[in-house]
């Protein structure tokens, strides 16, 4: 079943269809890529792990792997069906709320940080600050500063795919409309999705109005960051 895009997102292609514009299908495909490694040497491992847009499990047995206790959180139940190494929850990010319930490290990778709603980028953090242990870790993925500015451009995929950047246009203030193309010999998807571009230091100030602080940046492109509940 596909649930009701977010405004601003969708996709086509063979299979369920996320709000936000995935494919189940199309994410199946992918290997996890680097990201565990990220988290697994920015963290302890052995602690708790919250997972926040979990997807179909492309970290979460990676990091289950590496030693974490993962909740792993997602809108989309056909997503969560995929996901067998952890607890999981149905649920928006922007709403979650698991009465209490603290964790060593939150998680909230895929650059959705980025979301083009600000009350959903306010609600993120604010799931992020809610769920973290006060001596705990809020790890971030962000989009590469020059990102927006790229012309289209593609890259290959396992499995003989090819992934486009078809379009980017703008969407409002510091906003882009963005069109991917996921072609495979075998099947092919799009997404459109927003992404909000962070000006000066609004990225700083809104993880001071959720009480968060940058730690450190744990990769040499600032794209993987560490927070801290303040």
């Amino acid at each position: 079943m596909t649930q009701k895009a977010r405004e601003g997102y969708g996709g086509t292609g063979a299979g369920p269809i996320t709000p936000d514009g995935s494919a189940v299908e199309h994410w199946l495909r992918l290997p996890p890529g680097p990201e565990p490694g990220i988290v697994a040497d920015a963290v302890p491992g052995g602690g708790t792990l919250l997972e926040l847009g979990c997807g179909v499990g492309r970290l979460t047995g990676p990091l289950t792997a590496a030693g974490f206790r993962v909740t792993a959180v997602d809108e989309s139940a056909a997503m969560l069906e995929h996901v067998r190494e952890a607890r999981t929850v149905c649920s928006p990010i922007e709403s979650l709320d698991l009465g209490g319930e603290r964790f060593d490290v939150v998680l909230l990778a895929s650059f959705l940080v980025h979301n083009g709603d600000p009350r959903v980028r306010e609600g993120l953090l604010r799931t992020c600050r809610r769920h973290v242990a006060e001596n705990g870790w809020v790890l971030i993925q962000r989009e590469r500063a020059s990102w927006r500015d790229q012309e289209v451009r593609e890259a290959s995929l396992p499995g003989g795919g090819l992934v486009r950047v078809a379009a980017i246009e703008p969407a409002g203030p510091d906003l882009t409309s963005v069109l991917v193309e996921y072609a495979y010999p075998d099947a092919r998807w799009t997404q459109r999705f927003l992404s909000y571009g962070y000006p000066g230091d609004t990225f700083e100030e809104a993880l001071a109005a959720a009480g968060l602080a940058i730690d450190a940046y744990l990769t040499e492109d600032r794209t993987w960051l560490r927070a801290r509940p303040v």
